[in-house]
């Protein structure tokens, strides 16, 4: 932190001037008012930048969490909110205990450009209310609250809250493009609360008082008989703080060179972050893009600009409440309006959208669930499809040929002799993943096997074999064998033995001798059989038994 403290006030001031409106109007759209979201920037910000595990993140409320949290302030209250957040905090830790950081490399890029889309559309929909003068309609689905307050509006319009939402939003659209180093959201809040003080804007309905300072920490609101029931929306909202923390953390480390977080202590950080915030009325909080990508694009390079960041917040809920209780509402929602299409990054979107069929059915099916369910779910879905998704390409991989054994027959042979030992034997290659996803299409495909007297199977290049592939090549032995076809194969490994045992797959391959280390072994004891059998006869002059040796050296 003493490197360069000059670069890092300078960044954390310029983060806090950000933030400061984000602060307040996540904090009014999550339910529990814009002190909370204030607390939140102030508490959880300084915590996490000081045990987190990223030199660079910024912490705070989120969009992101917003839309997580409405549904549970509906339906427990804010004190419901506090005890959640206090439960996902301790969650967070146990992940960092039990080192779960490293598995956010898993999460594929179509789900999180989806969950993205669609929290930024949840943001802007969350702001339809504000934005339009009209009181917040009931409900937690926000299809539904927004089609409640246009409808309310159409019948009292309000176009002085409509005017400033959209002047806001337009000014910071805009001003980000013209003059990217000035923190527009600011500028443009300070615009619409000077026009609406100067004009006597009634319509306009300010933040409201505000504390001035932050409250006592107090466990008063713990209710330690409704845990069991807040433990489901605990683990949601510790899911999302992880999975927008480490997110954000990856995103500061690919727009450095030398940075690299630390995912496990980047939870614990969270964790601490977020067992703090409930104590002074602070919403759950995440590592948070937005704010942390402004703090490196303004030269931070150490954990001092966050803690910055922090402090001067927390100046400005002790120095300037009045000022900023007075700031209109409309404003706040075109803050937060702009933000939202700003997380939208078209380009991205594009790509991965023409990438392939899959990438683009992930990304709209987790931003269609974000809308219409939840974050959570949306991710759930997003993954559970993703990985049906791989698995049917994976399993597309498995492949059973046939391949001419002649090249591997010891010994030399006429044409004649060629000819006669195709006949009665023929030889598979197995390639690929032999598991449950596409096991009973190989079986299928080895059951039809034309009338012949050996079947020899290649098994050196299966690269995956559960139980359920095991059981599939038990079961066509069994089939071929009730046939009279009898089954060798070669090549099985030693990961795989295991496998095969468990299901008693590998005593019928080892039945009477007919497993066997290579495919020239298996050709001759395909003939030695079918010598034994009657079917052929031996070859007068040159052994194949005898020069399989030869054929091997």
């Amino acid at each position: 932190m003493g490197r360069s403290p000059r670069r890092d006030l300078l960044a954390g001031l310029t983060v806090a001037i950000v933030a400061l409106p984000l602060a307040l109007g996540f904090g009014v759209s999550s339910g529990l008012g814009a002190e909370a979201g204030l607390a939140t920037a102030v508490i959880a910000g300084a915590f996490a930048a000081v045990f987190g595990g990223s030199n660079l993140q910024v912490s705070g409320p989120t969009g992101a969490m917003t839309v997580v949290l409405v549904p549970i302030v509906v339906r427990y209250g804010p004190t419901g909110v506090l005890t959640v957040g206090l439960i996902a905090g301790f969650l967070l830790v146990a992940l960092a205990v039990l080192k779960a950081g490293r598995y956010m490399q898993y999460v594929p890029a179509p789900v999180v450009e989806g969950f993205t889309l669609g929290i930024a559309c949840v943001i802007g929909l969350q702001q339809i209310p504000n934005a339009l003068g009209v009181a917040k309609p009931d409900g937690d689905k926000v299809l539904v609250v927004t089609w409640r307050a246009i409808q309310e509006f159409v019948h009292t319009p309000n176009w002085t809250a409509v005017a400033l939402a959209l002047g806001v939003a337009v000014l910071m659209l805009v001003g980000a493009r013209l003059r990217p180093t000035i923190p527009f959201s600011i500028v443009s809040v300070i615009a619409a609360t000077i026009t609406a003080q100067l004009f006597r804007l009634d319509a306009a309905k300010p933040i409201g008082d505000l504390p001035s300072g932050l409250p006592a920490p107090s466990l008063g609101f713990l209710d330690l008989s409704a845990v069991g029931s807040l433990l489901a929306p605990a683990v949601a909202v510790a899911a999302l703080a992880a999975l927008e923390s480490l997110l954000s953390a990856q995103v500061a480390d690919g727009m450095t060179v030398g940075q690299k977080h630390n995912p496990d202590k980047e939870l614990l950080g969270q964790g601490l972050a977020n067992i703090a915030a409930p104590l002074f009325g602070g919403v759950p909080a995440t590592g948070a893009i937005a704010r942390t990508a402004v703090n490196v694009r303004t030269g931070a390079s150490s954990r001092l600009a966050a803690l910055t960041h922090a402090v001067v917040l927390a100046m400005i809920v002790f120095a300037a409440a009045p000022l900023v209780s007075k700031i209109p509402l409309a404003a706040l929602a075109g803050v937060l309006i702009a933000t939202a299409i700003r997380m939208v990054e078209a380009g991205s979107l594009c790509a991965m959208a023409k990438a392939t069929r899959s990438d683009a059915l992930i990304l709209v099916l987790t931003a269609a669930a974000t809308i219409a369910l939840d974050l959570v779910h949306a991710v759930i879905i997003g993954l559970a499809v993703a990985g049906a998704l791989a698995l049917r390409a994976v399993a597309k991989q498995a492949r059973l040929d046939r391949v001419d054994f002649i090249p591997d027959l010891p010994g030399e042979h006429s044409a004649e002799e060629h000819a006669l030992l195709a006949e009665h034997i023929v030889a598979y290659r197995l390639d690929g993943p032999l598991f449950f996803v596409g096991a009973r299409r190989f079986l299928l495909e080895l059951s039809e096997v034309a009338d012949v007297h050996v079947v020899i199977l290649r098994m050196s290049r299966i690269t995956t074999l559960d139980a359920t592939g095991a059981l599939v090549l038990k079961d066509a032995v069994q089939k071929l064998n009730r046939r009279g076809i009898v089954v060798m194969t070669s090549g099985i490994r030693p990961g795989q033995r295991q496998v095969l045992d468990s299901v008693g797959a590998l005593d019928l391959l080892r039945l009477e001798g007919r497993e066997y280390a290579t495919t020239p072994e298996a050709i001759v004891g395909a003939r030695t059989y079918l010598e034994d059998a009657g079917v052929l006869t031996a070859p007068p002059a040159h052994s194949a038994r005898a020069s399989v040796q030869e054929h091997a050296r």
